[in-house]
């Protein structure tokens, strides 16, 4: 059937011909999709050849199906003529948002409209309140200056992105911006009281640029949502401090906030490394919360960090090398600064590879290591420079040489379990085995020849074994839950560690093992209601579960899946086959460490997804399972802020205290929204974009 008559342009070398033609209908045609049609028109030729018309310059170019469009674009961007660039500069990206309605104009449902400028569809729309809300988030979420929304550049550039929004007011921002926060506040107030474990937290004091004190209050926990146990870092509260205050005012204030957000019977253990008079307000807290039936009664509510502890056992202890440390700066400083072309001639001459010579920054003991590490490294070259420079007596001696290679490899192996610390959130069990390595390394470097290594070495392991005392109980017993050491690690360990002393060896050991049973035990009773059901019965000493085949020795299958009553049922049947033939029924303790240890592929050792694998084997560990999700999650392994990344920018500073704790934890939960980290973005990458809100170094995200 013919449809109404189209009209054709025929182009000739002089001039154009319009011919009537009868346009019939081809189901093959293709609309013309590519946004350079908005500057060419399509026509067809008298011998059916197609071209493209530039609408500008009307030059004629081939348009077939199979030539493409990239010819086209070239000469746009040729195209000489005044109308062109002035249609270049005004040329605007249409942005399109679309909204999923329940019903359109046309009566169907669930349909996405768009909006923006491209106005082909009907019922297309734009939304000024979504997109307002947008910006604000975008603002709390990288930290951006409210005072953003008063700039030219951004103004224009919002403007010829989408001529339809009209721009808010700083206010409006500000007001917005705590509209997110209480907005998200409900959603974690939501999860907190949902999740089925306890949760720790960490206490940091942090400072404005104008000497106001505030003090951070972060919750850690194992995260259940979307079948999977992950390790979450939450900012509850930033709260200002009227200074002065003490340490029973800070206590009361965590008691308050903790109750606030109804985790205050959740509590499993709290970490003040940074907090002024931890030990005092640890003494409070666990005074006031003693009735909400801390773990142990309270025997493991104060932990301190990995890193903690290793940084105060060098600070506190490095004094005793004050004099040969003093020689080592001053020989650096003097090379660095008066004989600089030398040392590098003398460098040249014996080969050496450049390396940074390192003069150390003070209250900073890793540079240092890094200065001692640098004078060793360039030890021939600063010998031989000496003996240029003779009549100076800032060099060392030879005998001092050695006390200095003896020091550098106590800081180098203090410097490097520090890097392995790791950035994103770890769980408790990963660096027990890396702190018991340092303890027996300090033994032995305490017996050394050398007098002032003895004594360095002596003060370390006095201040190292205080401080670890108040940790080691926990990462001890989150080594027992992970199922690649059990009690292995400990057992080895501290043989090792009291070598000269078995019975204090086996005493230690035996503290522990009765210790967590203790704790077993607790967890048993708590939860003796709410796992009334064949799982809590376990199995039989050779048993083996439905769910073996996915975490079998030596296979890291990452594939889990739910239990079904089918698992269940096969639970009863073998909970009546094993009292009917007399057999005694194990505890999933009991059972946990009877059987052997999991032992990954040779090599995937670091990549032992632990919370994966205790989330496959709740139903077999029902108890140690509840103990994996709190002990895991205390931050033990975690890096503590130094005082330059405790302090506000500039921009906070000068905010109000309700104002900065809005945006604090605002940004701070926003920057695991799942359409942020699904997105492409950069909000979890760790690293500060722009005018980040808190100052934090990279290595602590």
């Amino acid at each position: 059937m013919l449809e109404p008559t189209a009209i054709e342009q025929i182009a000739g070398s002089g001039s154009n011909m319009v011919v009537p033609a009868p346009a019939v209908h081809n189901p093959r045609a293709r609309k013309l999709r590519s946004a350079v049609w908005q500057d060419f028109t399509k026509e067809r030729r008298a011998d059916g050849n197609c071209v493209a018309i530039c609408n500008h310059c009307k030059k004629q170019l081939t348009a077939t199906s199979r030539s493409g469009t990239t010819h086209l674009r070239n000469h746009l961007a040729i195209c000489t003529t005044t109308s062109t660039r002035r249609a270049g500069k005004r040329r605007k990206l249409v942005v399109r948002r679309i909204h999923h309605n329940k019903s359109s104009a046309d009566g169907r449902s669930g349909e996405g409209h768009a909006s923006g400028e491209d106005n082909d569809n009907e019922g297309t729309h734009f939304d000024q309140e979504l997109s307002r809300r947008d910006l604000v988030h975008m603002i709390v979420q990288h930290g951006y200056r409210f005072s953003i929304v008063d700039d030219v550049g951004f103004q224009k550039f919002v403007k010829n992105l989408q001529p339809q929004f009209r721009m808010v007011s700083y206010d409006t921002v500000r007001a917005d911006s705590m509209e997110i926060y209480e907005g998200e506040k409900l959603k974690l107030q939501d999860v907190l009281f949902k999740i089925p474990c306890r949760v720790s937290i960490s206490v940091d004091m942090w400072q404005s640029n104008t000497q106001m004190e505030y003090m951070c209050l972060t919750c850690h926990y194992i995260d259940h949502a979307n079948d999977e146990w992950k390790v979450r870092k939450k900012i509850l509260n930033f709260v200002h401090m009227e200074s002065p205050f003490t340490e029973y005012e800070i206590a009361n204030v965590i008691v308050e906030k903790l109750h606030g957000w109804g985790i205050d019977r959740k509590l499993a253990a709290v970490v003040l490394d940074n907090c002024s008079g931890g030990e005092l307000v640890a003494r409070e807290l666990l005074r006031v919360l003693q009735p909400r039936r801390p773990l142990l009664n309270g025997d493991l509510f104060q932990v301190r960090s990995c890193a903690h502890i290793l940084n105060l056992t060098v600070q506190e202890s490095w004094e005793q090398a004050s004099e040969i440390t003093d020689r080592v700066r001053k020989m650096i400083t003097y090379v660095k600064f008066e004989k600089f072309q030398k040392f590098q001639d003398i460098s040249k001459l014996l080969h050496m590879d450049q390396k940074l010579l390192v003069v150390d920054s003070p209250d900073n003991w890793s540079s240092l290591y890094l200065m001692f590490e640098s004078a060793c490294y360039y030890h021939d070259v600063l010998v031989r420079l000496a003996e240029q420079e003779g009549h100076y007596d800032v060099f060392l001696a030879a005998a001092d040489w050695a006390d200095v290679k003896a020091l550098t490899e106590i800081l180098d192996v203090v410097y490097h379990a520090m890097e392995k610390f790791p950035v994103e959130n770890p769980t408790a069990n990963l660096y027990f085995n890396e702190m018991c390595e340092i303890h027996v390394l300090l033994r032995t470097w305490h017996n050394s020849p050398s007098p002032v290594v003895a004594k360095v070495a002596g003060q370390m392991l006095s201040k190292f074994e205080g401080y670890w005392d108040l940790t080691r109980p926990i990462m001890a017993f989150a080594s027992i839950l992970d199922p690649r050491y059990k009690m292995k690690s400990i057992e080895y360990f501290f043989r090792l560690i009291y070598a000269d002393e078995q019975f204090t060896a086996k005493s230690t050991i035996d503290v522990i093992q009765n210790t967590f049973h203790n704790l077993y035990n607790d967890y048993k009773h708590q939860s003796s209601d709410s796992w009334k059901n064949s799982s809590v019965l376990c199995y039989s000493r050779n048993s083996s579960s439905c769910m073996g085949s996915m975490y079998s020795n030596g296979d890291d299958s990452k594939t889990f899946s739910r239990i079904t009553l089918s698992d269940a049922r096969r639970g009863l049947d073998q909970y009546i086959q094993e009292t009917s033939s007399g057999q005694s029924l194990k505890s999933d303790l009991e059972m946990y460490l009877e059987e052997a240890v999991y032992r990954p592929k040779e090599g995937n050792q670091d990549n032992f997804d632990i919370l994966g694998w205790w989330k496959t084997f709740a139903a077999k560990y029902p108890v140690l399972s509840q103990m994996a999700r709190d002990i895991l999650a205390i931050p033990v392994s975690t890096i503590p802020l130094d005082n330059d990344a405790r302090t506000l920018n500039e921009y906070l500073s000068t905010m109000d205290p309700l104002t900065v704790q809005g945006l604090v934890c605002a940004q701070d939960w926003l920057r695991e929204d799942p359409e942020v980290a699904g997105s492409g973005g950069q909000a979890n990458d760790g690293a500060p974009h722009g005018d980040e809100l808190i100052v934090v170094p990279s290595q602590n995200r």
